[in-house]
């Protein structure tokens, strides 16, 4: 083992950066830039008040509902800018052309948030050009990777825009209707009143979500529209979808989108499921859809924990609790995606006006577990309190690009350590010391160690005792160097548990230990994606894999390498049956690495609608299953976990469920009743049979066997 150097030198936090963007589905390394694209930078004028959709910019910036003029070709004018702060990845938003009517009688209320979705196949003017072209976009993109940054695109499957204003949700093709709220024949939306219990799993995925017209992902003409929009954009060289308004979206058929997405070229995807806490009603389901679906969340039970202990002095105990159930129910918790700020919420400091508290809040998702997002401005303390910093109070407009605010260099100092100490990326969680206001906490993988101290209290010092940690003995400087850190003497001690002495954390401070050790041997950290069928490619990352190019086996089958390299390595999923793999990485000279957990499926899905009519009877907390001999109908799994559901029972007590099956497979299934008390029903006779379609969508209908 070698010791490096505590702080990273300035010259060598460039090319580590860089170096992270080569692997394909391996984000976790990122630091994701949210941007609100229209009230970022101003970059071509000639956009603002365009043709196609004019008289709803307003160039004095006091309508908030209007477009103020941000657009591609301005985020591209300030890439120095972001990348000087560390940032590796930038997530815009929606690019496609949105509504083109003003949606308001009095004043203008215009989609210049980008989730009115007009026509998914061309580039928004107000963002483009006149011709909604992708010149600028391409721009951008080709900016981005020679750059060696990466571009996330935000897609919202679950609607095109308000059914009840402007042009009535409608939805085109390239140019071409297809359909509107109010002149649909062939089924494009779904025609049901807004969403009015948020825990129930139809309404959910069926209801329109605040009078946006709901689009039948389940039509076989609104799937191949989504899936080609996502796949033009792919086209397009795009790295990352962040998925809008996931939990709105037909479940089974995201599986599928997902799945047409990494069939189609390497992307890593994470999505928006709602939800306050681990203690949500759904939070199950959340977990269950993330870790089968390929789709990673958007951490909000963490978000929610991270406001309540930096904005309102919750006591650290919410966070503490909150990653430590997480960390158990996801198989991948670092894909995580955490943030503390969004576009959706008021900002840290609408709520509590605390800068230290928000440089806080950033060294811990920075430092923490899951792949971190900044929301544009923070850096540079913006923040408008009206209707207390709310919707679209919280999307400021860009007024000040300061590259020495001490939160721009917070982001940059801790982005080139998440880049150079693997133990941020990829290892594992353990809290080393707590109480209300101090937090010290671990990240390790193998011999490379991260221990992150926070104190929030604005005026009371602590005294540390009894800390023990993975660092080495030795003396560690404070990397961050910036709020109040200080040194941290260890010893040796054993199991892991060093000694560290005691000492006294500083009010508002945050310090940061590391080391960093050369890997003797292959230490996988990351698998991506984690689930698809033979053919597509998957990226392993980590350290050690040495530069000849040695074997990837799932089984005693070995894949087809496409790229190999120390850290990184890139590959086909080989013929194999339908199964969980743990997959094994060997060097040349035949040293195994740490497996890591791969689901492979029989062939790529297709959406299925399943009905099953006049179920057995069910009491309150019953739910009905579908299970079957595929690894996709969860081979006969009789848990909440394993089994395919729960069904949905609007017309009880026929239930249906939309289900990704491998195309122009044959499956076998039968439908099952999972009680509250896990027992298990199931229906009698035979097994039920189908042959999924190659090609579009399916569905299937049968009765309960009694």
């Amino acid at each position: 083992m070698q010791r490096i150097p505590r702080a990273l030198p300035a010259a060598l936090a460039a090319p580590l950066l860089a170096g992270i963007c080569a692997h394909a589905q391996d984000f976790k390394k990122q630091v994701i830039y949210q941007v609100v694209t229209d009230r970022f930078y101003d970059g071509d004028t000639t956009n603002d008040n365009p043709a196609e959709s004019p008289g709803l910019f307003d160039s004095s910036h006091t309508n908030w509902q209007a477009y103020w003029g941000g657009d591609l070709a301005g985020i591209q004018q300030k890439l120095a800018y972001i990348k000087g702060m560390g940032a590796t990845a930038i997530w815009v938003s929606p690019v496609v052309n949105n509504e083109n009517l003003n949606c308001s009688s009095s004043g203008v209320s215009a989609p210049y948030h980008s989730y009115w979705n007009r026509d998914f196949m061309q580039i928004e003017e107000h963002f483009g050009d006149n011709s909604n072209s992708f010149s600028t976009f391409d721009s951008l993109v080709t900016a981005l990777h020679s750059n060696n940054m990466k571009i996330i695109i935000d897609q919202a499957n679950n609607h095109s825009s308000p059914d009840n204003c402007g042009e009535i949700g409608s939805l085109y093709n390239n140019g071409v209707f297809m359909a509107a709220a109010n002149n649909d024949p062939n089924g494009i939306f779904h025609h049901n009143q807004n969403i009015s219990d948020w825990n129930d799993r139809y309404q959910l995925q069926y209801w329109n979500l605040s009078d946006l017209a709901d689009l039948n992902q389940e039509n076989a003409t609104v799937d191949a529209y989504l899936k080609n929009a996502a796949l033009q954009l792919q086209n397009h060289h795009i790295d990352a979808f962040r998925l809008d308004a996931i939990k709105h979206v037909t479940w089974g058929w995201e599986y599928s989108f997902a799945n047409a997405v990494s069939t189609n070229a390497p992307a890593f995807l994470y999505g928006e499921w709602m939800e306050s806490n681990t203690s949500d009603p759904l939070y199950a389901d959340s977990y269950k859809f993330s870790n089968k679906s390929g789709i990673n969340l958007l951490d909000f039970p963490l978000n929610t924990a991270l406001r309540d202990v930096f904005a309102n002095n919750a006591n650290w105990s919410e966070v503490d609790s909150t990653i430590n159930t997480e960390n158990a129910n996801f198989t991948y918790p670092n894909d995580l995606v955490t943030f503390f700020d969004s576009h959706d919420q008021s900002r840290l400091l609408s709520i509590n006006n605390n800068q230290k508290r928000l440089h806080e809040a950033m060294a811990f998702i920075l430092t923490g577990r899951g792949i971190p997002i900044l929301l544009y401005g923070d850096e540079q303390y913006l923040f408008n309190n009206s209707n207390g910093g709310n919707d679209p109070y919280n999307r400021v407009w860009m007024s000040a690009y300061n590259t020495g605010t001490t939160a721009y260099k917070v982001i940059a100092k801790l982005a080139a350590l998440r880049a150079s100490n693997d133990a941020i990326a990829y290892g594992t969680w353990k809290q080393r010391w707590i109480n209300n206001d101090v937090y010290i906490y671990e990240r390790q993988f193998f011999n490379d160690v991260v221990l992150v101290a926070i104190n929030k209290n604005d005026t009371t010092p602590y005294n540390i005792t009894g800390l023990n940690t993975s660092l080495p003995a030795g003396t560690y400087s404070d990397y961050l160097g910036l709020q109040s850190g200080n040194s941290l003497t260890v010893t040796t001690g054993s199991g892991g548990n060093n000694p560290a002495a005691n000492y006294t954390i500083a009010p508002a401070s945050i310090s940061v230990w590391q080391y960093q050790a050369n890997a003797t041997a292959p230490q996988v950290g990351s698998i991506g994606p984690h689930v698809g069928q033979p053919g597509i490619t998957v990226t392993l990352a980590g350290d050690g894999f040495g530069t000849s190019t040695g074997t990837v086996l799932y089984g005693a089958t070995a894949a087809t390498i496409k790229s190999w390299s120390n850290t990184s390595v890139t590959f086909t999923v080989p013929s194999v049956a339908a199964a969980t793999y743990n997959v094994q990485l060997k060097t040349s000279a035949g040293t195994a690495a740490n497996t890591a957990a791969f689901t492979v499926l029989a062939a790529r899905l297709i959406p299925v609608t399943f009905t099953v009519n006049n179920a057995t009877p069910t009491n309150t907390g019953d739910y009905i299953f579908v299970t079957g001999n595929t690894i996709e109908l969860g081979n006969w799994g009789t848990t909440f976990q394993t089994a395919i559901g729960p069904m949905l029972a609007p017309g009880y007590p026929n239930w249906f469920l939309n289900v990704a099956l491998p195309a122009g497979k044959t499956v076998q299934f039968k439908f099952i009743d999972i009680q509250s008390n896990g027992n298990v029903v199931w229906e009698n006779g035979s097994n039920h049979s189908y042959t999924v379609p190659s090609t579009g969508a399916g569905s299937i209908s049968v009765s309960w066997q009694y």
